[in-house]
């Protein structure tokens, strides 16, 4: 647990994002966080202390920021699976470039820096977690494609709305963002969603 002022604590995150984001993959120590800050690395130990909690808080607080429960609402408050399914996907496409500054960043720390993998781990699970109540919803309405079990149409679900397939996609082959959200959400639909009375996956 973290002790210490709250205003404090705020800025030691919000010194973390913006480090983060300018990274580029570069190692970004506690020093660092703390000048960036204009706090003493003792401050930062009160908060947090290991690196790893920071990085996790430091994840934990730009959901905060840019309000991710407001954007989940209309997916959580569907009423069917296939609505559940279409909103889901686009909060998150919409969300990945406004955090795929710091997700880029942890994603390459994290090949040798467990700190940083933990970070971003928890934000995936997270992102996991969404995909696994999409699917539910559509296999609670027998809308679930027949052939896939729930554990697997949410690992593919999962595996479509990575940030490297994103990244792949926007960057790589220059997709403008609303070709992007538009295909995916056809994509999971050809994947995910049967014809009404066709039945409930296996």
């Amino acid at each position: 647990m973290s002790s210490g002022n709250p205003e404090t604590r705020a800025r030691i995150l919000s010194a973390a994002w913006r480090l983060l984001e300018a990274a580029q993959g570069r190692d970004v120590r506690m020093g660092d966080i703390a000048r960036e800050a204009g706090v003493s690395r003792q401050a930062i130990y009160l908060h947090f202390p290991t690196r790893a909690e920071l990085l996790v808080a430091t994840t934990r607080h730009i959901d905060e920021v840019k309000d991710v429960d407001i954007r989940l609402a209309p997916s959580r408050s569907a009423k069917t699976g296939v609505e559940r399914l279409d909103a889901f996907i686009d909060a998150w496409a919409r969300y990945i470039p406004e955090i795929y500054g710091v997700g880029r960043a942890l994603m390459v720390m994290g090949e040798t820096d467990d700190a940083a993998k933990l970070a971003w781990d928890g934000r995936m699970q997270a992102l996991r977690h969404g995909c696994r109540a999409a699917i539910d919803a559509l296999a609670r309405d027998g809308r679930l494609t027949r052939g896939h079990s729930v554990e697997q149409a949410t690992d593919l679900l999962w595996t479509l709305l990575s940030v490297r397939n994103w990244e792949h996609l926007t960057i790589d082959c220059a997709w403008p963002q609303e070709r992007y959200i538009e295909r995916i959400i056809g994509v999971a639909r050809d994947l995910f969603v049967d014809a009404p009375g066709a039945g409930q996956g296996s």
